[in-house]
C-alpha cells in the first residue's frame, strides 16, 4: 500500500514563517504537519511513503531520517524519552521515496510526478494542508469503506460545507448509497453556489486507481494554467465508479491562519498530558 504526500507548495500565507521552512514543517502542537498526515497513514496500513516535493524542501527528507548527532546527546544526557520519540516517527528503511516537481504545475502535475514510484496498483492521496481529527483516521475509515465496494473504485472523503463557501472547493453529485459510501455522479470545481450539486466538497483525502496516470499523461492545463486532478478524475469518472464518504472527525485547513491555529488549539486540548493545563489558559484569555 502507497500514499502519496505531494510537498512541493510554496506556503506563500504563512510568510514569513515558510521563507526558509517548508510549511509542512510548522508545527501543530509538537509535531509537524506532515508527520500528522504521515501518522494517519501509516494508522491506515500505508508501507511506502512518496513525497513530491520541490526546491527548499530537503528538511521534509531530513525530518524523516536519523539524526546521529542529536541521538548521540540525548543518549548521553540519559534523555530516553526522548529517544523514544524519535524511533517511533523513523520510517523503515527504504519505505520513504522522494521525488522532485520541478514546476509549479498544480496537483494534477504533482500526483503524475509520482507515477513511477507507485507503479500500476491503488493508492492513496494525502494533502498534508488538511488535518482529520478523529481515531480512527479519514484514510482509515476510507479504506474500511473501499473494501466493502467493488473492485477498481476511487474513493474520496467528504464533508459538508455551508452553502455561500462551495465555490472555494471541489464539489460532488450525490448518487445512491452503498454502505457507508455513496455514489458520486458529478464532480466540480469552485462552482457558484446557484449551481453546484451539493454542498459536500472534496476534503484531501482520495483513494485513486492507478488508470488517472494515463489521463494526467496528456492532460491539458485547466484553471489557473495548471494541470488539475478535479478534471482527471471528471475524466476517469467516464470509465470507473467514484464514492463519496463522509467520515466521522473535524476537519482542519491548515493551508489558512485560522485554520492552523485551529488545530493547535483543538490538538492541544486533545492531549493528556497539557489538554487541563491548556484550557485554563485559554479561559484566562477569554476572560472566563
Amino acid at each position: 500500500r502507497k500514499a502519496i504526500f505531494p510537498v512541493a507548495g510554496l506556503g506563500t500565507r504563512f510568510l514569513p514563517a515558510t521563507k526558509a521552512m517548508p510549511k509542512e514543517m510548522l508545527t501543530v502542537v509538537d509535531r509537524p504537519l506532515i508527520q500528522h498526515v504521515v501518522d494517519e497513514a501509516y494508522e491506515a496500513g500505508i508501507e511506502h511513503l512518496i513525497f513530491v516535493t520541490g526546491r527548499n524542501k530537503s528538511v521534509i527528507e531530513d525530518h524523516f531520517d536519523r539524526q546521529f548527532e542529536l541521538e548521540l546527546t540525548l543518549t548521553e544526557r540519559g534523555k530516553k524519552t526522548e529517544l523514544t520519540l524519535l524511533s517511533d516517527v523513523l520510517p523503515e528503511a527504504g519505505t520513504v521515496s522522494f521525488t522532485r516537481q520541478q514546476s509549479p504545475l498544480g496537483l494534477g502535475h504533482a500526483v503524475w510526478c509520482a507515477r513511477e514510484l507507485v507503479g500500476h496498483e491503488p493508492f492513496a492521496l494525502l494533502l498534508p494542508d488538511v488535518l482529520v481529527q478523529h481515531k480512527p483516521g479519514c484514510l482509515a475509515q476510507m479504506i474500511e469503506a473501499a473494501n466493502s465496494l467493488e473492485t477498481k473504485v476511487n474513493v474520496l472523503a467528504v464533508e459538508e460545507v455551508p452553502t455561500e463557501r462551495v465555490h472555494m472547493y471541489g464539489v460532488v453529485g450525490v448518487g445512491e448509497s452503498k454502505g457507508k459510501a455513496f455514489k458520486i455522479t458529478k464532480m466540480v470545481e469552485k462552482p457558484k453556489a446557484s449551481e453546484a450539486p451539493s454542498n459536500l466538497t472534496i476534503t484531501g483525502r482520495y483513494i485513486l486507481q492507478p488508470e488517472i496516470f494515463d489521463i494526467l499523461q496528456t492532460q491539458a492545463a485547466g484553471a489557473g494554467g495548471e494541470i488539475q486532478l478535479t478534471d482527471a478524475m471528471v475524466a476517469l469518472a467516464k470509465t470507473q465508479p467514484f464514492y463519496g464518504l463522509k467520515f466521522s472527525g473535524r476537519s482542519f485547513d491548515c493551508g489558512s491562519k485560522i485554520g492552523f491555529l485551529a488545530a493547535n488549539v483543538a490538538y492541544g486540548l486533545e492531549r493528556s498530558d497539557i489538554g487541563p493545563e491548556f484550557r485554563g489558559e485559554i479561559e484566562r484569555l477569554l476572560g472566563k
